[in-house]
């Protein structure tokens, strides 16, 4: 809701530039797009690192 605010303030205060943010918005979260699912794999793969490492501590028993 704030976002909407502050581009509505945007928009009465300098019309263009919002106009212009609201066109270059949508192709920047395109271009970020494969930056976040390169991160969601990278995190996977870290948390299965973990489970490995931490998987004889579990099978004994000790939980943190």
């Amino acid at each position: 809701m704030l976002t909407f605010l502050i581009w509505l303030a945007l928009f009465v205060l300098c019309w263009p530039l919002a106009l212009l943010a609201l066109v270059i918005y949508p192709v920047v979260w395109l271009l970020l797009l494969p930056f976040r699912i390169l991160g969601f794999a990278v995190d996977g793969v870290f948390e299965l690192l973990r489970a490995i490492f931490l998987l004889p501590s579990r099978i004994l028993g000790n939980r943190p």
